[in-house]
């Protein structure tokens, strides 16, 4: 019998990941579920109930100089460049029995809230599928993925893991357990580095994806650089994964849009970073040429910088 069920859960991240995984654990009703948030975002979070799919929730927004107790969960869906800043945010809601799950994008996110808060609480995870989208305050999801879990190169709980199974079994959110961990995390990164890269320059839906060959061919072209880079930290990563991937993409609703689109479009900071910039940086540590991915970084941070000159121009996208 599972003892030491997670009852209590802090979301620390309102965007479009944050606000449909919180309509999902909300949707179960066997979860006490808050938002944690401070400064600014506390403000806004608390002034504009949560929107997802066109149902209303009343999820509860706590700062926290106003945590009681350490929470049982904490799911962190924040972009790369906020998470730092919310380290303090989320220290507040953490105590030895807590376990935490990023979903955030990248290869970073579990090493810098693991130095943070303890490399032991930390699950390793990817979230695939999910087609969650913001627009304006609302956000909308048709497709909820599946959260790809395990435990990391650091040595794991592995009760952590199997309260977790629980609780998404609970809340009826798709997942899986894999034999490495590891090696679907690159595949993820290389999943990024693809096609949320590629729609960004093209300013193309997942549907443009189904049937562009030109379209198709460059986000093959980033993500093979991937590969190359993933042979060289021992990571096991395939021409034949790449086949994998377009079954997911074949999934997707046409008109959705990755998280990297919808951060162009409405003129916000990109992830580009972590995803070119990090396969140029390791290309470079590892004598690896990583031109598409350099040409990709060049023009992305071009874009974030025309739109930072010409935000009459972000308006008009």
């Amino acid at each position: 019998m599972q003892t030491n069920k997670i009852k209590t859960i802090a979301i620390v991240g309102a965007g479009a990941m944050g606000a449909a995984y919180a309509s999902m654990f909300a949707d179960a009703g066997n979860f006490s579920l808050f938002f944690l948030a401070s400064g600014d975002r506390y403000q806004r979070l608390l002034k504009k109930p949560l929107q997802v799919n066109g149902k209303a929730y009343a999820i509860a927004v706590v700062q926290p100089q106003d945590i009681k107790e350490p929470v049982d969960l904490v799911l962190v869906a924040l972009k790369h460049h906020h998470l730092l800043e919310a380290l303090p945010t989320l220290q507040a809601a953490v105590g030895p029995k807590t376990t935490i799950l990023s979903v955030m994008n990248g290869l970073e996110s579990e090493q810098i809230i693991g130095a943070a808060c303890g490399m032991d609480k930390m699950v390793y995870a990817i979230a695939v599928g999910i087609d969650a989208v913001r627009e304006g305050d609302h956000f909308s999801y048709a497709r909820p993925g599946k959260i790809i879990f395990g435990a990391g190169p650091q040595a794991t709980d592995a009760s952590r893991v199997s309260r977790l199974q629980d609780a998404l079994r609970r809340a009826a959110i798709p997942h899986e357990v894999p034999a490495d961990m590891m090696r679907v995390m690159w595949w993820k990164f290389m999943i990024n580095v693809g096609i949320n890269q590629a729609s960004a320059v093209l300013r193309a839906p997942y549907g443009f994806f189904h049937g562009s060959e030109d379209a198709r061919a460059l986000m093959l072209l980033l993500m093979q650089e991937v590969i190359v880079l993933a042979g060289k930290v021992s990571v096991n990563l395939a021409e034949k994964d790449l086949d994998e991937w377009s079954l997911v993409l074949a999934t997707l609703a046409p008109e959705g849009k990755t998280s990297m689109l919808q951060d162009i479009e409405a003129g916000r900071k990109t992830e580009v970073e972590i995803f070119a910039g990090k396969v140029v940086s390791m290309g470079n540590e590892h004598g690896v040429p990583t031109p598409v991915n350099q040409t990709i970084l060049h023009i992305i941070r071009a874009m974030e910088e025309r739109k930072r000159i010409d935000p009459v121009e972000t308006q008009q996208t």
